[in-house]
């Protein structure tokens, strides 16, 4: 029995033995005690002074007394108005952190037969990954990961946007100026070569449609009629339509895009259990927009187009077929989800998708629930804010963005200088000082972007994101990496610990109580970002772990603890530590090294 349980067991038997009163277990609600109380954790009498007809604090008093008497758990307890916090023995932690030990896949749950889809990344083969990009993938991946270590069975998905008019633009603009131009002949990664292209289409439109407007004195019509435009609308009708010449040039620079994520992918770490592609899948929704007019979900107009009226459920009209019976992204994403559902028969379906798509899910996630779909509660949008940066937003077309590679590329050489400052590593070869400095690097950006809730919009700073001090993934990094020195060291020293076995009679300290303590809370924390679809929860677990083990090390000997079975427990700490530190990382995506 957890001992969360225990507790709320003890306290049912308070409430019967010192206030005769009858109390159901799920009606009691523990917390963790404030900072500055002394405590672990709190339950709250407030709402118990009417069953009980005494005051708040005469009820907490009343049931600390009987729990300090009778419970093996609570060793001392206070009462601060109608809170009563309850102080648990040290000999309780010492038997956690002895379990915590021995249980070599501590905080991992066992599998719970629930099957979960995640569906990350979608990039489009017009452009390479760029900074907003990274969180999406970072997210996706974090999830999965955590996901996974609680039971469930996890199938990660890219849907890859390598069609439509985006594309073709690209195709047009390399008609036009490539001159027969690869990514071999230019040494460039084939995303970026082709991503080259779709800026170049955006700045000859942009000038013919200057040009345009001075002639018409029409911006709109300028807009519309640019010779560009025209051009990439037409291939896009020719792709449609089967044309071997536009599909030949569609598949070579595709094939140079593909091969460019792949590089990309690799160095994030990023992998995927099955790729889809929308122009395998655009065509799918049309049989689901014919059910949905069948059961009078979707009406079709005059001009051939078919809507879905929502104003009743507070959303809105929704094309989900052009009038020339062409598929828009929602017709695609109804049968992808029915394609989703044949392929895995999921209990949760994931989507990561930015913020400015929250209402296309919304309406989404309704248009299947009307159509009957049963799955479709299981449904849902992890939605995630812009990234910034200083500079301001980032736009794909003007070429403005923080492209991935060389944000990747600029975070080595900046951990490399960072790390070198340190003068820790002269030990270290050429290769592993470079493998060091990729650690930190993809530490840093990861964890940055993991460590605020995903809603939220972030300002990324790569020069903070990479400090050894801060709020940061090289600081946790750094923690494991210490404390990998200290296990080295005791194993030099002959110290021979074990994970489990600890003594249970020794009395600890209040960083080492605090450290347990926070040991405990893995699994429940884990659990919570499963629940609530947020990496950011483990990441500020994890920062949160390594600064009381920090504060721990400032504060007390662990090799030099003359006293042998406090040197050997803080030793059997140090390692239990390391090894929840490494996990809950590797769960964000994140490695970390053993030496720094």
């Amino acid at each position: 029995m957890h001992l969360e349980q225990q507790l709320t067991t003890a306290i049912q038997q308070a409430f019967q033995q010192a206030l005769g009163l009858a109390v159901e277990l799920s009606a009691i609600a523990l917390q963790p005690t404030a900072k500055e109380f002394e405590g672990a954790y709190t339950f709250v009498t407030f709402s118990w002074s009417g069953r009980c007809q005494q005051r708040p604090e005469a009820v907490a008093n009343q049931l600390g007394e009987w729990l300090k008497e009778n419970s093996t758990l609570v060793v001392d307890f206070n009462v601060v108005k109608g809170f009563l916090n309850l102080v648990i023995g040290d000999r309780v932690w010492l038997t956690q952190l002895s379990a915590i030990g021995a249980d070599a896949n501590f905080g991992v749950a066992a599998p719970n037969g629930k099957k979960v889809v995640i569906e990350f990344s979608s990039p489009n083969t017009n452009k390479p990954l760029h900074l907003g990009h990274l969180r999406n993938n970072f997210l996706g991946h974090a999830m999965a990961g955590i996901m996974k270590a609680t039971g469930h069975e996890v199938h990660k998905v890219n849907l890859v946007n390598d069609r439509g008019i985006h594309i073709c633009k690209s195709m047009v603009a390399y008609q036009q100026y490539g001159q027969g131009e690869t990514p071999e002949t230019e040494a460039l990664k084939g995303d970026h070569f082709v991503g080259k292209y779709y800026v170049k289409f955006d700045q000859v439109y942009k000038e013919q449609v200057a040009a345009l407007t001075k002639a018409l004195g029409d911006p709109v019509r300028a807009a519309k009629e640019a010779p560009s435009l025209l051009e990439a609308q037409q291939m896009l009708r020719k792709w449609e339509e089967g044309d071997k010449a536009v599909r030949a040039l569609w598949e070579m620079m595709n094939g140079w895009v593909y091969q460019g994520f792949a590089a990309t992918y690799q160095q994030l770490g990023i992998t995927f259990d099955k790729t889809y592609y929308e122009s395998e899948t655009y065509l799918l929704g049309k049989k689901v927009v014919e059910e949905g007019l069948s059961l009078g979900v979707f009406r079709q107009e005059q001009d051939g187009s078919v809507w879905a009226d929502l104003t009743e459920e507070g959303l809105d009209r929704k094309l989900v077929l052009r009038a020339d019976g062409t598929s828009v992204y929602m017709t695609q994403d109804l049968g992808v989800a029915d394609l989703r559902y044949a392929d895995y028969h999921f209990d949760q379906l994931l989507y990561v998708v930015g913020n400015e798509q929250d209402y296309h899910f919304a309406v989404l996630f309704k248009l299947m629930q009307k159509l009957g779909r049963s799955y479709a509660p299981a449904m849902h949008h992890l939605s995630y804010g812009m990234v910034d940066l200083p500079t301001g937003k980032m736009k794909s077309r003007e070429g403005t963005v923080v492209d991935a590679d060389q944000l990747m590329e600029e975070m080595v050489r900046t951990a490399a200088q960072h790390t070198q400052a340190l003068g820790k590593i002269d030990s270290f070869s050429q290769e592993e000082a470079a493998a060091l400095y990729s650690m930190l690097a993809m530490g840093a950006l990861k964890y940055f972007l993991l460590r605020v809730e995903a809603k939220k919009r972030i300002l990324f700073d790569p020069e903070a994101s990479i400090d050894f001090q801060g709020h940061t993934g090289p600081s946790i990094q750094y923690t494991h990496a210490r404390i990998a020195a200290i296990l080295r060291k005791a194993k030099e020293q002959g110290i021979a610990y074990q994970e489990g076995g600890v003594a249970d009679s020794l009395p600890l300290q209040p960083a080492e109580r605090e450290v347990i303590m926070q040991l405990y809370a893995f699994p429940k924390k884990l659990q919570e970002s499963a629940e609530g679809y947020s990496p950011a929860i483990l990441a500020q677990y994890v920062f949160n772990l390594a600064k009381g083990y920090n504060k721990l090390y400032a504060a007390l000997p662990i090799l030099h603890e003359k006293d042998a079975a406090l040197q050997l427990l803080r030793v059997q700490l140090s390692a239990a530590v390391a090894r929840v530190i490494k996990k809950s990382m590797q769960l964000l995506g994140i490695a970390v090294p053993n030496k720094m």
